[in-house]
């Protein structure tokens, strides 16, 4: 199960769901309450009016016995000289209840009165009611205890099992619901569990819903093919640097031996200038994979603003086997390693030398926002299917092997991954004549 702190998902997601339940059945179970407790108390007010009224009428009548049995807890009648001549039979024998009287020129009155003598502790809905007799006013006072806040033990207690019930059903359901909807994840993860360096070929269950868990599992699946093909480029890049590496150091051993066998026929002097030749290969190799290592890890780098025709200038400067036509238009700057660019700018210059007949042109000009650098030679060129095969690293294609015998096969590559630490790119694009290399880099402003 998916856990954080300690806590599965779905035993959070549970209680939040039983919490909430059980706030919404407090509110709920308020209200009914306070709906409930007001209809009871008016219920009880109306029925002490009624009961007082009756009482009224039978006084009138003349029918009022001496015990009064009417339902409710306190009922007294007063007559003109102030003795009670009529009860509940839990007051009889005792004095009058309340002194209260109806106000002038009205027959009744009520009001809420606690602590009333022989009931304290509790408050009751209390009326007085007069009644005009020829030897005086009597008073008839009946009075019923007030509803409590739960109405009654009964309501209470069904209103305590509709919650229990509401919350254990909506703990059930939110944690078969979040069971439900989680159970592709825990695929995932196992699915996940099982993936190694070594099989990167598995991918994860996608479910037939649209939903974020599908779009989880086909980003992971994207994301495991970008991972398998970066594993797969290594695995290749770390064979051909092998084989690269091992190619010279096998010739180097070879002329050793060679000469080891009879040292004194050897020329040491023509030996040594192999071996240093085998030994500038392997450096160069070395530099190289020590510079895409450090491009691979995002090394930082120096940003500076540079002038691109400069850095062209000085870059060309240095006496080549071919002919060289620059054309610069002044003020085209961008932002970016001096370093790098002129790397970038050095390994095109090689590449291009190395297969030009005769001529090699750069250009840098600013179009649209974009500084444009463009490295043309007038070898045989690049077949369009072969465009990006040559910017992967260690690729030397099979037509120029003889004429690119120097090369480490990672110059082309190298210069790419600057293009783009720079934000640009670096293209092989159409051309009448050999091959046109086009690097594009934001330009800045002034």
């Amino acid at each position: 199960m998916i856990a954080r702190f300690g806590r599965s998902i779905r035993t959070r997601l549970t209680l939040l769901a039983a919490i909430g339940a059980a706030l919404l059945s407090l509110v709920v179970n308020g209200l009914v309450l306070y709906s409930l407790h007001g209809g009871a108390d008016d219920y009880r007010k109306t029925q002490v009016i009624n009961t007082g009224l009756d009482i009224v009428h039978r006084v009138k009548r003349g029918e009022l016995p001496t015990v009064i049995d009417s339902g409710l807890d306190i009922v007294q009648v007063v007559n003109a000289s102030g003795q009670v001549v009529a009860s509940t039979p839990n007051l009889e024998g005792r004095p009058r209840i309340s002194m209260m009287l109806p106000d002038a020129f009205r027959a009744h009155r009520t009001t809420v009165d606690c602590d009333l003598p022989h009931f304290p502790g509790r408050c009751e809905f209390l009326a007085v009611f007069r009644v005009y007799e020829q030897d005086g006013d009597w008073l008839v006072y009946a009075a019923d205890p007030l509803a409590p806040w739960y109405v009654h033990p009964g309501v209470l207690a069904a209103l305590a099992g509709l919650s229990v019930l509401l919350v254990a059903l909506a703990a059930f359901g939110t944690s078969r619901v979040v069971a439900g909807t989680l159970a592709p994840v825990e695929d995932i993860r196992d699915k996940l569990a099982k993936i190694t360096s070594s099989d990167l070929g598995m991918r994860l269950p996608v479910t037939g819903q649209a939903d974020e868990i599908r779009s989880l599992a086909e980003t992971a699946n994207q994301t495991l093919d970008r991972l398998e093909a970066a594993v797969e480029q290594q695995r290749r890049f770390a064979s051909d640097a092998s084989h690269d590496l091992r190619s010279p150091i096998t010739a180097m051993r070879a002329q050793v031996e060679e000469a080891m066998l009879h040292p004194g026929d050897a020329d040491w002097e023509e030996i040594g200038v192999a071996l240093l030749a085998s030994l500038d290969r392997l450096q160069a190799i070395v530099t190289d994979l020590l510079t895409l290592a450090k491009l691979d890890a995002g090394a930082p780098m120096s940003r500076e603003p540079l002038d691109l025709a400069d850095l062209v200038s000085a870059e060309t400067a240095r006496q080549r086997s071919k002919k060289l036509i620059s054309t610069l238009q002044p003020g085209v700057r961008v932002t970016g390693d001096r370093l790098q660019l002129a790397r970038l700018l050095t390994n095109l210059l090689d590449n291009a030398e190395r297969h030009a007949e005769s001529t090699i042109i750069v250009t840098v000009r600013r179009i649209d926002g974009q500084a444009l650098l463009e490295v043309l030679d007038d070898g045989g060129g690049i077949a369009p299917e072969q465009r990006e095969v040559v910017f992967q690293r260690f690729t030397r294609l099979d037509a120029s092997r003889s004429r690119d015998a120097g090369g480490t096969g990672l110059g082309l590559s190298i210069a790419r991954d600057i293009a783009q630490a720079h934000h640009g790119t670096l293209t092989l694009e159409d051309s009448d004549s050999g091959a046109r290399f086009v690097l594009r880099l934001p330009a800045r402003a002034d």
